[in-house]
């Protein structure tokens, strides 16, 4: 479960993409042009101390680009290279983002939706005392394997398209420019990661094991 609170981070979330993304690897879009929110799904961290959203975005007319984030209270010793930048929140105070993919608490969470389909983190607001459910803004499915399930931080991060995290002797594959899920690759049968969205006709392919 997350636990979300109506508050105000400044700079935004897409305000701060918009100074990053142009500098990866694997972007394709306007560099000059709004980004804007396509959808987004979550992951639990089981301590609870560590915020994970993955967010589809669009940089101009470009293409969705696939960008998972992880929200901390306190800078990642070592994580310089993943740090995407600093907010501050209405709320909890100043927050550390980096890309999920060099975060710790990230790979279980990705391996687990991907070979046991764990599905999203289901979404909460606090109103008045109560809790109240947000409905998801899209659908993810992954794949039920006998896959031992990775426990560790990633051994290796490849940044590109796919961007891949190896991690306990599993390599995970994030596509950030998510395709159709039927379109022919190099992906497994099994193993795979996909969603779809509201205006979105058929499901892509989010990530996947080999």
């Amino acid at each position: 479960m997350a636990l979300l609170h109506r508050a105000e981070l400044r700079p935004s979330k897409l305000e701060l993409l918009a100074g990053w993304l142009p500098g990866r690897p694997w972007f394709t879009g306007g560099a000059d042009g709004p980004v804007t929110r396509v959808a987004a799904y979550r992951f639990d961290d089981p301590a609870g101390e560590v915020g994970m959203e993955t967010l589809l975005v669009r940089a101009g007319d470009g293409p969705v680009l696939q960008v998972p984030l992880t929200y901390r209270g306190a800078p990642l010793p070592g994580a310089e290279r993943f740090l995407v930048g600093v907010v501050e929140h209405s709320v909890l105070g100043r927050r550390w983002v980096y890309d999920a993919c060099g975060d710790p608490v990230y790979p279980p969470a990705l391996a687990a939706a991907v070979l046991a389909d764990a599905g999203q983190a289901e979404e909460h607001f606090e109103v008045d005392g109560e809790r109240e459910v947000r409905a998801p803004s899209m659908t993810v499915s992954g794949s039920r394997t006998d896959r031992a399930l990775p426990a560790g931080p990633a051994d290796e991060v490849v940044d590109g398209d796919p961007t891949v995290i190896r991690v306990d002797g599993v390599e995970l594959a994030l596509v950030r420019r998510p395709a159709p899920a039927d379109t022919p690759a190099d992906t497994p049968a099994a193993g795979r990661l996909t969603g779809a969205w509201p205006g979105r006709d058929a499901s892509v392919l989010l990530a996947y094991a080999r």
